[in-house]
């Protein structure tokens, strides 16, 4: 089901355009507030953004960005940055509008179809005009509730929801406290997420892992008692596979999110890349205020799905402590197989 289209990037655009034309009269050489480009840079990177969004779709880019970006010219106003706003958004509305349903293109949070590319363009604008708006003394400008619900639906199932949307949206994005969680140290939305029944798995990307591992809450929401010990330790090996050129996106960690409320759970993730034998080991755990709920079986077989999906992929393995009689039952019921004392595991499926 879509959630956001050319519609909803208009009505964006154009309550940016009318708000930012309130103050082209000040000095958009200023630092955008929490950023490090000026508001004149910020409104350039806007329009990079529609174009850049618009071009993976008409471009049907499938690992990389297409190689090419926009700048403004010389001696450009802001009234003239806020018609580069006003066209580039012109663009990627028409690109979503006519797109078909069936193309998906690369983004490094999550490949997507026009839905998820016209919830991206109306995220930039609409948080970036707060940046801008609130260096150029505007203070608390709010977007659209409306929309800033749509994004949350859309690209943010790891978060809480409150009666507030926008609020919700300025505390995802790092840009806001909320009670009960402090302020983010990092974030990311995720357009492609993997789902069970009830759990969302939301991978922790090297720039989450940094703040996970150090401990931050990762960009999440987490249940009581969480993220546990082994949530933070999958986060160090993501970090050094970083750091070692070894981290491929896909095969590290996952945050296992409750859907119902956008709690963070638990932890699940592949401990390398498959060997030469197709075979591949996952470790997983949950907080235990959680535990025996069948959050973890869930999120077993969301994984499992996933990576059957890779070609490369015969089979999953998973270790247990031998007195873990708790995470035995979780493989079984998840279709593993015993194969030794500690040992399991879950043959690709044959193929019907």
């Amino acid at each position: 089901m879509t959630i956001m289209g050319a519609d909803d990037i208009d009505a964006a655009v154009a309550l940016t355009a009318a708000s930012l034309r309130t103050v082209t009269d000040r000095d958009w050489s200023v630092h955008a507030a929490g950023l490090e480009w000026s508001c004149y840079d910020t409104a350039v990177h806007i329009g990079s953004d529609f174009t850049a969004y618009a071009g993976q779709l008409t471009g049907r880019a499938t690992d990389a960005y297409v190689p090419f970006e926009i700048s403004a010219d010389p001696g450009t106003t802001p009234e003239g940055l806020v018609r580069i706003v006003e066209a580039t958004g012109g663009l990627l509305s028409a690109v979503v509008r006519t797109a078909p349903e069936d193309v998906k293109a690369w983004h490094p949070f999550g490949s997507a179809g026009g839905d998820g590319f016209a919830a991206m363009g109306v995220l930039e604008v609409l948080l970036h005009t707060y940046d801008m708006l609130g260096a150029l003394d505007v203070p608390d400008w709010q977007g659209p509730a409306a929309l800033g619900a749509k994004i949350l639906d859309r690209l943010f199932p790891h978060t809480p929801r409150s009666d507030d949307a926008w609020q919700d949206l300025l505390w995802a994005t790092g840009r806001a406290e909320r009670p009960g969680f402090g302020r983010l140290g990092a974030w990311r939305w995720y357009a492609e997420p993997l789902r069970g029944e009830r759990v969302v798995l939301c991978e922790v990307s090297p720039r989450v892992a940094d703040d996970l591992y150090a401990g931050g809450a990762g960009g999440f929401a987490w249940a009581d008692g969480g993220p546990g010990e082994g949530t933070r330790g999958a986060a160090g090996r993501v970090v050094k596979a970083r750091d070692e050129g070894r981290f491929r996106p896909g095969w590290g960690s996952y945050a296992i999110v409750r859907a119902d409320d956008g709690l963070a759970v638990g932890g699940i993730g592949f401990h390398t890349v498959p060997d030469g034998d197709g075979a591949v080991e996952i470790g997983y755990d949950v907080v235990d205020s959680a535990r025996g709920q069948g959050y973890a079986t869930e999120a077993v077989r969301a994984l499992a799905d996933w990576a059957f999906a890779q070609p490369e992929v015969a089979s999953l393995r998973a270790r247990v402590d031998g007195d873990n009689d708790a995470s035995r039952q979780v493989l079984a019921r998840a279709g593993f197989a015993e194969t030794g004392a500690v040992c399991y595991e879950l043959r690709r499926p044959a193929a019907v």
